[in-house]
């Protein structure tokens, strides 16, 4: 079916007027910039669960953060892949590994709630608290994507 679909060639940098590029760059940083939140949020909700609710929910919390983390990762991935295939670029994954990566993440998040439902159900909603690192990353994308938005007129 893609093959009958048009191709729009992107637009490169140089194409594009200065404002128009500045934004591009922006922009296109959003996924790094997402994934560096990650990595600051957790160890600080990590601590901040330490001391609210003990050290059992804290160490769910970080369990749930790492899944979450790997998570984002293989579906940037996943995505990644799945777009290269309809496009038909060649890539070094194959169709099939890419769905495994993808339903893979499914039984990794129900591997780390069962072990830790059997190990201390306390800790069970730590775990579940810290699957929705990357929902608090993208908002904090979101509202600095704003703040720029309004104080730059990107």
């Amino acid at each position: 079916m893609s093959e009958y679909l048009p191709r729009m060639p992107e637009p490169s940098h140089a194409e594009l007027s200065p404002p128009e590029a500045v934004a591009e760059r922006f922009y296109s940083g959003a996924l790094d910039r997402i994934r560096r939140l990650m990595g600051v949020i957790a160890p600080v909700a990590t601590a901040a669960a330490c001391w609210k609710f003990g050290i059992r929910c804290a160490v769910g919390f970080a369990l749930g953060c790492v899944i979450a983390f790997v998570n984002f990762y293989w579906l940037k991935r996943a995505i990644s892949g799945f777009a290269d295939h309809a496009v038909g670029a060649t890539t070094s994954q194959s169709g099939s590994g890419i769905v495994t990566r993808f339903l893979l993440r499914y039984v990794l998040i129900a591997v780390g709630a069962y072990a830790i439902l059997t190990v201390s159900p306390a800790s069970l909603n730590g775990l579940l608290a810290g699957l929705f690192l990357p929902v608090a990353a993208i908002v904090c994308e979101a509202g600095y994507e704003v703040f720029i938005a309004l104080t730059r007129r990107i």
